[in-house]
């Protein structure tokens, strides 16, 4: 089956959203596309794959792939890779599908490559180096199947309506597999959009000082619709707020309608994760930090009058 498989994850509410991106990225390639789902609900994420244009699921309900990160899952791909032979095989820029990968790699001996943000074929794809300011044309040579992990937003979902053959798959996962055991999930209480989702994006960095200033932060998006919160690295390393607020190279990619990024100096790793919104608007005391630079507003003073009196500006013009 010479072609693309797209390892797509599968969450509580359905494929990940990037896997859908994942399979539009692979029908552009004009070979058969399938998708390989395991865990819990993965047989019925195979109706939303096919609509992107999954021909084949390859798909197992199993529980072992969610209580065991990663060895299972890259266990059962590389005997789906030895069985079918694709020419390239997708994984979304995310913690759970790296594991997998990398995995993955090991056992095939193929070329791997991460944070790519285009890919032309199976053999060519394209990443952005230094903030996006470069942007870099690879090559990939190796034995087959090529291996590429996609940074999140990189192109627009599109559903073809298709309809995909869904394959089950044995879960035949030795014991000395398994490896790690998850024992606990704790799951973080939210409200609003999803950070990756929101049309306007309220990120706080270094500047704000200290955990208790992101309460400045919440009342802002609070008061907009469709707002939500995130953070630069610095400030998840502190432990001011939770690492799923994290946006830039290592944490979330977002493209909102409006960025509004408060004491946040705008380094390259940052600026990988935001730099396609729409709007950037940037609050920062330091005239030459290189936020500014990028913002289409920038503002700089002191960040805590200004965003309570923002927030109560648009609480005034809203009536409320």
């Amino acid at each position: 089956m010479p072609g693309a498989l797209v390892y797509a994850e599968v969450t509580a509410d359905g494929p990940h959203p990037v896997a859908l991106e994942l399979l539009t990225h692979a029908r552009a390639f004009g070979g058969p596309v399938s998708a390989v789902a395991l865990g819990p609900g993965a047989t019925v994420a195979a109706d939303e794959l096919g609509a992107h244009g999954a021909a084949t699921v390859y798909a197992s309900d199993d529980p072992v792939f969610a209580e065991h990160p990663g060895r299972p899952a890259a266990h059962v791909l590389s005997k789906l890779v030895e069985e079918h032979a694709p020419d390239v095989v997708l994984f979304a820029q995310t913690y759970d599908s790296r594991d997998v990968a990398g995995r993955l790699q090991a056992r095939t001996g193929s070329s791997l490559m991460a944070n790519a943000t285009s890919i032309a074929d199976p053999r060519h794809a394209r990443a952005e180096i230094f903030g996006g300011t470069q942007v870099v044309e690879v090559e990939l040579d190796g034995p087959s199947p090529t291996i590429v992990l996609v940074r999140p937003k990189s192109i627009t979902p599109e559903p073809i309506g298709g309809q995909a053959q869904v394959v089950p798959v044995a879960a035949d996962v030795p014991d000395e597999v398994k490896g790690a055991r998850v024992v606990e999930r704790h799951e973080e209480a939210a409200s609003g959009p999803r950070l990756e989702d929101a049309k306007i994006v309220v990120a706080g960095g270094r500047g704000l000082g200290g955990p208790d200033a992101f309460a400045l932060l919440d009342e802002l998006a609070a008061a907009i619709d469709g707002a939500a919160v995130g953070a630069s690295r610095a400030a998840v390393d502190a432990g001011w707020v939770p690492y799923s607020y994290q946006i830039g190279q290592t944490g979330k990619t977002v493209k909102p309608e409006v960025y509004l990024a408060a004491g946040i100096s705008g380094a390259l790793q940052h600026a990988v994760g935001m730099k396609g919104a729409r709007r950037i608007v940037a609050i920062n005391k330091d005239e030459d930090a290189p936020i500014l630079r990028m913002a289409d507003l920038g503002v700089v003073g002191d960040l805590f009058q200004i965003l309570p009196a923002l927030t109560q500006e648009i609480r005034r013009r809203r009536g409320s």
